[in-house]
């Protein structure tokens, strides 16, 4: 199958088809603000951006930038206005991969000036924003209330990320030597040894009514090399919507263009045929300087993404029932994100990663990378929503018409109803990296990431169209309200 696919011309979304750059939002670790006591914004009374020491200690640290996200607030977007809002938001993620380039490439100037940050790519993106933001007002406010306040969300800030620039010799693949990927991560630092950690996973209890069944759909690991750096949910239409490169499997048919209708009709890489669903995730790599198809394009190696793309050894693709319950079906075409690639700027509230070992999996790690034992293997694990606001298959910001179960009750919110949950498990055959000598022995491994996200493990995620047929999804909810376990 297509392994770099050529962008196709395709009727839904084209108006926006040139704008490129979205995938997520929400979640993370809070790094330490090096503008603490300076005016980022121009708003204060600060004379200057920052001082000549903050400046030498950014661009020792790989400084990154963290910008508030829109997306979030856009909790309601009319739907003549959705496709232009869509990548009005692509285009400010582009901007700023962007503008994080620019700041990795004038190390040495930040250090001679202490304004050369703000007024040679802070300034500018913020000006960039501006222009973005008055544009995602006035296409809202065609169509209904215009939102209020949008303008404050303007300003990103500079952070360090805490990655000591590495100082190792920089080979063909534009990866240093201790400095992970390209030079933005990930660093001895991500890694924890998964034995050290103590056991974290607590089940919620299930009362008389659960549903207690599971469903398991088997659609392979991706052995086809189906790869590309989109993102149909949360940015239809803009080519390179994510800025790194997505794992697929399931639907075979699956691009920034494609439609409801190409869903339908595509093929599978799932066993039974009645499972049409997209189930995709951000690719894992190993440091180890291989040139994979993307080493030079955006998304791959042009934005921070390089190393040889680890296919995972297991995917088990299972949905489970409500603890208090039973569940109902999913709508057709439902869309559901969990996780954020963002998290490590936008903060931990939608932060979702799950990282473990074989052996080990009642040990889960968000804000670490595990280093397994000798014969464990790595996992990821991504828990998908499982409550329906029983009317919506999308929301403006991709979040509102789905929702978590209170993990001690396990009810959902008012107005929601309970659906099968999708609970995804990877498994790779990776070899615990070397952290004594920064991954030279053996390599890091790292997920894809938006390039200012410094490839850390809170930014993991995972992605999820409906496409079963009604048969196939009725019989799964029997399945599951029965409580019996089917393929």
């Amino acid at each position: 199958m297509r392994r770099n696919m050529p962008r196709r011309s395709k009727t839904s979304n084209r108006a926006i088809a040139a704008v490129a750059g979205l995938v997520l939002g929400a979640g993370g670790l809070i790094t330490v603000n090096m503008y603490a006591s300076a005016d980022v914004s121009g708003n204060g009374n600060s004379t200057k951006s920052a001082s000549q020491g903050q400046a030498q200690v950014l661009a020792a640290q790989a400084a990154t930038i963290s910008c508030p996200d829109v997306r979030a607030e856009l909790t309601s977007v009319p739907s003549q206005a959705r496709a232009q809002v869509d990548g009005e938001l692509a285009l400010l993620d582009k901007q700023v991969a962007e503008a994080y380039q620019r700041l990795r490439n004038s190390a040495q100037a930040i250090q001679r000036g202490s304004n050369f940050a703000d007024n040679a790519v802070m300034g500018p993106l913020r000006d960039e924003r501006v222009a973005i933001i008055d544009r995602i007002a006035i296409a809202i406010g065609r169509s209904g209330t215009g939102p209020q306040g949008l303008e404050s969300l303007a300003a990103c800030t500079l952070r360090a990320s805490g990655n000591q620039t590495g100082t190792g010799r920089q080979g063909d693949s534009g990866q240093q030597g201790n400095s992970g990927q390209s030079g933005n991560g990930p660093v001895a630092a991500d890694f924890v040894d998964i034995t050290t950690v103590r056991p974290n996973v607590r089940n919620t209890r299930k009362s008389r009514g659960a549903s207690r069944g599971t469903f398991t759909t088997q659609c392979g690991v991706n052995e086809n090399k189906l790869h590309n750096s989109d993102n149909i949910i949360v940015a239809p239409g803009v080519g390179n919507g994510a800025h790194h490169t997505h794992d697929y499997v399931g639907n075979q048919d699956n691009d920034a263009f494609t439609s409801n209708e190409e869903f339908a009709a595509a093929g599978t890489s799932c066993r039974n045929q009645g499972d049409k669903s997209t189930y995709y995730w951000p690719v894992l790599r190993l440091q180890d300087g291989t040139q994979e198809f993307d080493a030079k394009k955006l998304g791959g190696g042009a934005e921070g993404n390089v190393g040889r793309i680890l296919t995972a050894s297991q995917v088990t693709l299972n949905f489970i029932g409500s603890p208090k319950g039973k569940v109902v079906a999913m709508p057709r075409f439902l869309r559901i994100i969990t996780g954020d690639a963002k998290a490590f700027t936008n903060g931990a509230a939608n932060a979702n990663a799950a990282w473990s070992c074989t052996g080990f999996e009642n040990r889960q790690l968000t804000d670490k990378y595990p280093v397994c034992p000798e014969g464990s293997s790595l996992v990821r694990t991504s828990k998908f929503q499982s409550c329906w606001d029983g009317q919506n298959i999308d929301s403006a910001n991709h979040r509102s018409h789905v929702a978590f179960a209170d993990p001690r009750t396990g009810r959902c919110p008012s107005g929601f109803k309970a659906i099968p949950q999708l609970v995804q498990r990877l498994v790779y055959d990776v070899d615990a990296p070397s952290l004594d000598d920064n991954g030279q022995s053996s390599p890091f491994y790292a997920v894809d990431g938006f390039p200012e996200q410094m490839h850390k493990p809170i930014t993991d995620h995972g992605d999820f169209i409906n496409v079963f047929d009604e048969s196939l999804m009725n019989r799964m909810v029997r399945c599951i309200n029965t409580g019996r376990k089917c393929r």
